[in-house]
């Protein structure tokens, strides 16, 4: 949906306003101790409530294993073009990393899909705080987004067992 403001030659950039579709419930309720990415928080339980009247847009989705669930960081901090992702002594660009902290604060995170009860969908392996609004859920399909050549950047720099660690909230980043 947008305000109208259509036209990038104009000068005026348009605005999208999103309204959510449901809402995560889950007991991750502090930042600091929440999963850092959704696979270090594996076992890790949840429900996407949808509002009843979106619950249609559900049919088929129980026959995949894993679906993205985009939200809104709904307790992140302002936005900042600079940020320090976890692992790292040195600031990035905010579109170089997952920060919550971004110009537009929308989070995604891929998770298993357990089971469909109407409305509710039962997910696990989550790093989403309680309360976090939905603005939409998409299946995740292996043959289109899946990329063996797909390349980490600076984060290739990082050992798996580090980012296990901290990721997972089992250990501190230096300086916290």
């Amino acid at each position: 949906m947008t305000s109208g403001k259509e036209s990038p030659d104009s000068g005026q950039q348009p605005e999208f306003v999103f309204r959510p579709i449901g809402y995560v419930h889950c007991s991750y309720v502090d930042p600091a101790k929440t999963p850092i990415q959704p696979v270090f928080g594996q076992g890790s339980q949840a429900k996407v409530v949808v509002l009843p009247e979106y619950e249609e847009g559900l049919d088929d989705l129980d026959g995949f294993s894993h679906i993205f669930i985009l939200f809104v960081f709904h307790k992140a901090g302002p936005a900042a073009l600079k940020v320090k992702p976890y692992l790292e002594s040195v600031k990035r660009g905010v579109f170089a990393a997952r920060s919550p902290r971004r110009p537009n604060p929308i989070g995604f995170s891929l998770v298993r899909l357990v089971k469909r009860e109407g409305n509710v969908l039962f997910i696990e392996d989550i790093d989403i705080l309680d309360g976090s609004p939905v603005v939409d859920i998409k299946p995740f399909i292996s043959r289109f987004d899946t990329r063996s050549e797909a390349r980490s950047g600076w984060q290739e720099e990082i050992a798996d067992t580090d980012a296990e660690e901290v990721g997972s909230r089992r250990r501190k980043e230096p300086g916290e």
